[in-house]
């Protein structure tokens, strides 16, 4: 078992940075690959970037790119999210998911273990 919990959301202004961290505990992290989603009012949950066990293989969405980037600690069993020049249409829930393996990683039913969220708000 794989316990996560995402941390660092808030409310910030349009171009503002936040850095999301999801920490793990149960199972050491650095054996799976680790995702971050993000769901908005009303839409589906929605792939936004993904991780290799060992950090060395990243997944983006096409509207993050450039603008988001994921990192990882195995030592301290985190994961972590820095985003920057955020929009409004960033707002959502950002949940943090793990993952034995490198397996559609854009795929939500991949993942075997989440957090439970972080509210990230963006507002003009």
């Amino acid at each position: 078992q794989v316990q996560l919990v995402e941390s660092g959301g808030g409310s910030v202004q349009v171009g503002e940075s936040l850095r999301l961290s999801c920490a793990a505990s149960g199972r050491t992290v650095g054996a799976y690959s680790m995702g971050w989603f993000r769901q908005a009012p009303g839409k589906e949950r929605e792939f936004v970037t993904a991780i290799s066990p060992a950090g060395r293989t990243t997944l983006y969405l096409d509207s993050v790119k450039g603008r988001f980037t994921t990192s990882r600690d195995n030592t301290k069993n985190t994961v972590y999210l820095q985003m920057n020049s955020l929009k409004t249409e960033d707002t959502a829930v950002y949940y943090c998911a793990a993952q034995l393996g490198w397996r559609s990683m854009r795929v939500r039913s991949a993942y075997q273990y989440w957090g439970k969220g972080t509210q990230v708000t963006v507002s003009s």
